[in-house]
């Protein structure tokens, strides 16, 4: 029986062997990624993937609780990091209840906060309250609209100094473990080498401590386009295509059900 991760675990990882971190969004897909990743991130991410919204904004509270419900219940042996929504930590009293309630209405493991410098207190406040909470600095997709777009960062030496002090405060905070995205390679390299705490890179290279990709890049279900990072380790559009196009000839063609799928008396 596949024992589950502690933040004990995970830490004790750093340098051992290479994390792996999946977003899934509900109890099937959950079920079928247990066996492989070390965590499961229940990213705002889901409104790009299943309400086709071009950014993560518009994900609220109460959907982000209503997935990592489904995804704890599908894998109830993964260690489980639901994403706080944008909007949803503005305030440092705000970010706690919204936490609580998290943690209250689910079994997630931890929550994810984006940003550095500027929201260590919060993470601070978060953690003197018993919540476990995952860091992340880099290119932060809650900000692309104010930031004008997905901007690599460190191509220029004050984002790369500035993504690494970012790091350091959300250490410094309490976060048990860091995402660390959109980011040159060398700074992928050089937070990991920053910080003590487990760096989890996407688009940061091979030097951090281990990997997370979106299900649905991962598996090739999303055509619209494909990052550079992203390596589609299954062509799912096109095999979902396939089947979906031999099931409807079979019933045009009166084919099925046949004999095999059907009941007799």
């Amino acid at each position: 029986m596949q024992k589950k991760e502690t933040i004990t675990s995970l830490q004790q990882a750093r340098g051992q062997r290479k994390l792996v971190m999946i977003t899934a969004y509900d109890a099937l897909f959950a079920s079928l990624f247990e066996e492989s990743a070390d965590m499961i991130l229940v990213g705002d991410s889901l409104n790009m993937s299943f309400l086709g919204e071009p950014d993560t904004l518009s994900a609220t509270l109460d959907q982000m609780i209503y997935h990592t419900r489904a995804v704890c219940s599908g894998a109830p042996k993964s260690f489980v990091i639901c994403d706080m929504p944008f909007g949803s930590t503005n305030t440092l009293d705000e970010a706690l209840r919204n936490s609580v309630k998290v943690f209250q209405q689910t079994r997630a493991d931890a929550v994810k906060i984006e940003g550095g410098i500027e929201r260590a207190e919060l993470v601070r406040h978060l953690c003197d309250n018993a919540i476990a909470v995952m860091g992340h600095v880099g290119l932060l997709p809650q900000s692309v609209r104010s930031e004008g777009g997905y901007k690599v960062q460190g191509r220029d030496e004050a984002s790369f100094a500035q993504v690494i002090e970012d790091a350091k405060a959300i250490e410094a905070a309490g976060a048990f473990a860091l995402v660390v995205e959109g980011v040159t390679s060398d700074l992928g390299a050089a937070v990991t080498e920053a910080v003590d705490i487990p760096v989890i890179g996407i688009g940061a290279g091979n030097a951090t401590d281990g990997q997370v990709l979106v299900w649905s890049d991962m598996l090739g279900f999303f055509e619209a386009f494909k990052p550079r990072f992203v390596k589609r380790y299954l062509n799912g559009a096109e095999l979902v295509k396939e089947a979906a196009a031999q099931y409807a000839k079979e019933v045009r063609d009166g084919l099925f059900p046949n004999d095999e799928h059907t009941y007799g008396k």
